[in-house]
């Protein structure tokens, strides 16, 4: 099987975290800007994961030297990053703790290379052995996980065209909102579907003073054409936010093909940055 090429993006201005004021009505407390010497880069990377975890690591690691050399502070990938499952349930048999040896290798990566690596929808091994967390993993550049997200909202839809997807078969939802602090901003996680939840980005932005929205995701073919831009561009709107939409694309097996067009988008709901198709091969 062919795979596309993985890319990452950079924004053709640099990323400065802001904080946003309102014209009218009572404005929660603004977040508190980061104080930077220069300005910092920030890339997303866009990709085809396929179900052999050394495939893909060894694809990422390519991908956070080039970034790394290019002078990129926080390199972002996308949602099953590390493993994209050929049949259901086949990620079960792959989760790990986040102690186990895949995630210390990308722990490992961050340390080498110096650079903060947002790695969007691990297979976090679960409570039991018929469940997992899809956990979104934002490690420094020392290889210190910072914090970790469990993805909140899964992917239990029936897709126009007759597929049907019940990631709650073998996946535990989470339960908490999650910021953390790095040297390009105040960072709110979330994962692929949460996209479609506009109150959970609202209380991260309002409740928790995020100033840069991480989704990264592995959108469907047919949901990514209808509505992938739109609702980004919507969330970086309505928060006046950053928002980086790392993503897989093309086929990652027989059943199972993505979107593409991984986005860093700013606060006016700009496109800065752009990777679209699986087949654009260019580079920001």
């Amino acid at each position: 099987m062919a795979l596309c090429l993985p890319q990452w993006v950079l924004p053709s201005r640099v990323l400065r975290p802001i904080a946003c004021r309102f014209v009218s009505g009572a404005a929660p407390p603004a977040p508190t800007p980061v104080i930077m010497a220069a300005p910092l880069k920030v890339a997303a990377v866009q990709m085809t994961s396929v179900n052999d975890l050394s495939a893909n690591f060894s694809i990422c690691s390519q991908l956070v030297k080039e970034a790394a050399t290019a002078g990129v502070k926080m390199l972002c990938f996308p949602e099953n990053f590390s493993f994209a499952g050929a049949r259901d349930g086949e990620s079960l048999e792959v989760a790990q703790s986040l102690d186990g040896p895949v995630m210390k290798g990308y722990q490992s990566l961050a340390r080498e290379f110096n650079i903060w690596l947002s790695l969007g929808g691990f297979q976090e091994k679960g409570a039991d052995d018929k469940h997992l967390y899809n956990t979104h993993v934002l490690i420094d550049e020392s290889g210190h996980i910072r914090n970790t997200y469990r993805k909140i909202h899964l992917f239990d839809v029936d897709v126009p065209g007759g597929v049907v997807y019940k990631e709650s078969n073998f996946t535990t939802a989470g339960n908490d909102l999650v910021v953390a602090d790095s040297p390009v901003g105040r960072l709110g996680l979330t994962v692929c579907y949460d996209l479609r939840f506009p109150d959970l980005y609202q209380q991260l932005r309002f409740q928790h003073n995020a100033q840069v929205l991480l989704v990264p995701s592995a959108f469907t073919k047919v949901t990514g054409e209808a509505h992938w831009e739109i609702l980004l561009r919507a969330r970086a709107i309505e928060t006046q936010c950053y928002v980086i939409a790392a993503t897989q694309t093309g086929k990652h097996s027989e059943k199972r093909e993505s979107y593409g067009d991984a986005l860093i988008i700013d606060p006016w709901g700009t496109i800065v940055a752009r990777l679209p198709g699986k087949n654009f091969l260019g580079r920001f």
